[in-house]
This record gives structure tokens, sequence and C-alpha cells, in this order.
């Protein structure tokens, strides 16, 4: 027990001489008249004023339609997908870590790209920016989206022209969208941002509102369920290994490119994913320098790794991306960015921690 402060002591004591006080004024006067006299009670002390605590997880008008993320504000443009370098000298990129979904898929000869895709955050820099092929464009087609490039294969500009998408390319007549960033050598110093193509898009006149779709999310407290999925390991072809590793406290997986962090060069931020998909497809290689056809549509086999689980799942391109299905069911993601790893099939896909587990989004969107 705490012993009482001087001027608690005080307070306690000129409470008590009151109480005596009035309980001996009491007793005179019923002496006087003869009658007995009952001493006052004191008033009780007050309750407390109770402030009641706000509700932790703020009620949002809307929710992006890629993340799950919760919004006030309903966002109607059309989303960019820009084409990212991943060679070791373009390495760290920076905007990768603001984008909603990441593809990532084998391009020519021995490497991998991004397609990144932004509609809810509007990252100042975006790179760098490099050429694309038919199956990206297949992407950026179906997820109605502005492409942004620097360059292409004949078959991709065949089929963006054939299509009559909306595209910017800096190598013939955009690049004013673009900027050098003199701290590296070309290829590998190109940058775009939100802004500018937005800038460019209705300076184009391409249409801005966007034939929106959107992912199913979990909901709060909604559990999943699925193999222990501590650690994830993608091999694609000559050093191009990813790794994931889940981080429980935040409800992520940190992603890492050929043993080292995978940072974002600005933010110096580890990048992260609330979703992985892996979707094994057939892929083949269509001349001496190494360019491929993908089938981004499937039907495949693939997994769904999320909240420390894994799932086998199938995946199929359909009403505008890539998608996971159990048992013809859609399987809903959780709320946060989504990494979607197109890989040959019969890929070496190493999954750490096989126990059966839970997890809960506890992401309160």
């Amino acid at each position: 027990m705490k012993p009482f402060s001087q001027s608690k002591k005080s307070r306690i004591t000129g409470r008590y001489k009151g109480i005596l006080g009035v309980t001996c004024l009491a007793l005179t006067v019923a002496g006087c008249s003869g009658q007995p006299q009952t001493a006052p009670v004191p008033d009780p002390s007050p309750s407390p004023v109770v402030t009641p605590t706000p509700s932790q997880a703020p009620a949002y008008k809307y929710h992006f339609p890629l993340t799950g993320k919760g919004t006030n504000e309903q966002v109607e443009d059309r989303p960019l997908m820009v084409m990212i370098e991943n060679s070791p000298q373009a390495r760290p990129q920076t905007g990768l870590d603001q984008a909603d979904v990441v593809f990532e898929i084998l391009a020519e000869g021995e490497i991998t790209r991004f397609a990144a895709v932004y509609h809810s955050q509007n990252p100042k820099v975006i790179g760098p920016v490099r050429s694309i092929r038919p199956y990206y464009a297949q992407l950026g087609e179906g997820l109605d989206a502005l492409i942004v490039h620097a360059g292409w294969s004949q078959d991709a500009i065949n089929y963006i022209n054939s299509r009559k998408l909306a595209h910017f390319d800096q190598v013939y007549g955009d690049d004013a969208y673009y900027w050098r960033d003199k701290e590296r050598s070309a290829p590998h110093n190109l940058y775009t941002s939100v802004d500018k193509i937005r800038e460019g898009s209705e300076k184009k006149k391409f249409r801005q509102e966007w034939k929106a779709f959107k992912y199913p999310f979990l909901k709060e407290d909604e559990k999943v369920s699925g193999d222990k999925a501590e650690r994830v390991k993608v091999n694609y072809i000559h050093g191009y290994y990813v790794s994931y590793e889940y981080d429980a406290e935040a409800g992520v997986y940190k992603r890492s490119m050929a043993g080292e962090p995978h940072l974002d060069k600005d933010s110096k931020v580890q990048l992260t994913a609330s979703n992985i998909i892996i979707a094994e497809t057939k892929h083949r290689v269509l001349d001496n320098e190494g360019r491929r056809s993908v089938d981004i549509d499937g039907p495949g086999k693939g997994m769904l790794i999320q909240g420390g689980v894994k799932r086998d799942v199938t995946w199929e391109r359909k009403d505008g991306t890539i998608r996971v299905y159990e048992d013809k069911r859609e399987l809903p993601l959780l709320p946060g960015q989504t990494w979607i790893q197109v890989v040959p099939v019969d890929s070496k896909v190493e999954i750490e921690s096989g126990d059966k587990g839970s997890a809960t989004n506890n992401s309160g969107q």
C-alpha cells in the first residue's frame, strides 16, 4: 500500500475535523432541546466522469477496389500500369512500395520485369521505366489502365495499336512525361510520376473514368486457414531468386531479392506484400533474343499466401485480372498490396513451415 502524501493527509484531517465539529454542535443542541438528534452524514465523493473511447476502426464511406483499404473519397480515375525494370543495375527501384498490385513475370532472356499498378496512391517518382511485352499489354487492357512504358517488342506494339489502348511510350513521342536521373546511367535511369501521366492523359484526351472492378476482400476478424507459410522462395532463373518472410506483428511478408532485402530507393523501406499469388503457366521462347510467349489467361495451378498461411489454388484471368479459386469459389484477399508471381510450370517454389494454421484479418479495414 502506498503512503499518503502530505496534502492528502491534510485534506483527510480537515474533513474529519469538520465532521467532529458538526457532531459536537448536534449533541449540544440535543442537550438543550432534550430530544435526541442524529449526526449528519457527509456527502459521498462525486462519481468520476467516464469519457467514451472512440472506435479504433474508423468508418469509411468507400474502399479502394485493388487494395480494400478504406477511403472517404471515391476515386474514379483509371489506374496506371507502369513497366519497371528489375535488372541489378535498376535496383533499388522507386515507387514499388506504393503500388496496389505488382506483377512479376519473365521478360526476354534471363530477367524478370514488373508491371506495377497504381490507383490508391500517387507516388512522385516511379521507375526505372522500361519496355513492354504483349502479355503485359494484355494485363493492362484487362485492368483498363493507362499503360506506361519506354519502347516495346513488335508483338507488343502491334497488340497495343490493334486494340487502340491508351498508352505512353517515352521512346516514340511521349518523352515530356518522363525524366532522366543523372545519378544513374541510361537506360536504367528513366522515371515518371502519377501526376505527369495524369496530366498527359488529359492532354491526349484519353478517357479518364475507370471501368472499375474490384477484388473480393476479407472482412475484419474473418479468418483464413491453410498450411503455415513463414518463408516463401520463388526461384526464377540465373540469380532472379525472390523470397518473402512473414512478419506476424505487421501481418505482411517482407520481400527480398537475390538474398538481400528488397528496398525502395527513396524511402529505404523494405517492400512488403499482404497477399502473394503464385501462378504457374506455360512459357515459350520465341526467338534468339529470348523473347517469350506467356499464357496469362489460365486456368492453371497456383498458391495464395496471406496471413502466414498458404493454400493451393487454381488461378484464372477473369473480370480484368488474375484471380484465385478453391473449389470454383473465388478466394478473398487481405486488404493491402498484392504481389503476383507468374512463373513457368513446375518452377521451384519453396514454402517453409508446413504445419496447419490459421490467421485472422486484423487490418481494421
